[in-house]
């Protein structure tokens, strides 16, 4: 017992990797949506905020001159 696997056939060590290769795209695919995701959110927060500054009565045109 080395800790090794007895020596077969290369179908089931080929379907094992291929397996984990298409484990880590679809992880990295979902990783990178999440992100996008994010940073839309961002965004759209940032613009909302921008959007109520601007309509704030403090930044109105009407204030008067000290």
């Amino acid at each position: 017992m080395t800790g090794e696997e007895a020596a077969g056939p290369p179908g089931p060590k080929a379907v094992r990797l291929l397996c984990f290769v298409s484990a880590g795209f679809i992880v990295t695919v979902g990783i990178n949506k999440w992100r996008e995701l994010e940073k839309k959110s961002v965004q759209q927060q940032r613009g909302i905020h921008q959007q109520q500054k601007i309509l704030s009565p403090a930044n109105s045109a009407t204030k008067p001159i000290k």
